[in-house]
């Protein structure tokens, strides 16, 4: 199980991420937003670190391993105030800290459908964990036919002048769900693809959403007789 870990952006990146948009001067005490993607990459830390040791004590106790690799990321400054303009937000630093909870983010990747809820289970049952929102997307896929199942947490993490709750988004889905959601997300943010050619491949990917869960389903029937 591998868990990949991306830095987060610094005062500079920051800065210059926040002249571009021509937002800086609207954001007051900007170096705060640097303080929120410092605890918020903490606690992405926090939840990944948990993350691994509960695929461990499965290996160990169990002779399996839910979770097949992760990803943590952190929302990119452009993406955090276009979101905040797209909901109707303040840009300001209260209304981010209120309002804006998937700055940073873990994708869990497990290896069956069932997995993802051991490993839901096993994160938000802990005492130091608190479950913020929940939204299951398998087993009330997208239109689109997308599934992942979206949970934001909060986790304590320990500072020099203090303990703060951190929110952090977590998505769980399978190989294959995530094998789906990327290829969609090509789709659908690849600007060159003529437009005829984009309906052709949603109706596709469609259809095959439903297909692989079915695969996957009874792929798992098959690892369960087998253990």
């Amino acid at each position: 199980m591998i868990l990949e870990r991306n830095n987060f952006p610094n005062v500079k990146q920051i800065t210059r991420e926040l002249n571009r948009s021509g937002l800086k001067n609207q954001l007051k005490n900007f170096k705060e937003l640097t303080t929120i993607y410092q605890l918020r990459h903490a606690g992405a830390n926090e939840i990944g670190t948990k993350l691994e040791n509960l695929d461990d004590e499965y290996s160990i106790n169990y002779d399996h391993n839910p979770i097949h690799h992760m990803e943590e990321r952190m929302k990119s400054v452009n993406s955090l105030l276009n979101k905040l303009r797209r909901k109707g937000y303040p840009i300001t630093i209260d209304s981010i800290k209120e309002n804006i909870h998937d700055i940073a983010g873990i994708r869990v990747v497990t290896n069956y459908i069932e997995d993802i809820y051991r490993v839901e289970d096993a994160l938000v049952c802990q005492s130091d964990v608190t479950l913020l929102k929940r939204k299951d997307y398998i087993k009330s896929p997208k239109p689109s036919g997308y599934r992942s199942l979206h949970i934001v947490v909060s986790v304590p993490v320990f500072q020099s002048n203090g303990v703060f709750d951190v929110p952090v988004e977590v998505q769980i889905r399978t190989i294959g769900m995530d094998m789906w959601a990327s290829l969609e997300h090509k789709l659908r943010y690849k600007t060159d693809v003529p437009p005829d050619k984009v309906t052709k491949h949603t109706a596709s990917l469609q259809k095959y959403a439903a297909e692989l869960y079915d695969i996957e389903s009874r792929m798992q029937e098959i690892f369960k007789d087998l253990s």
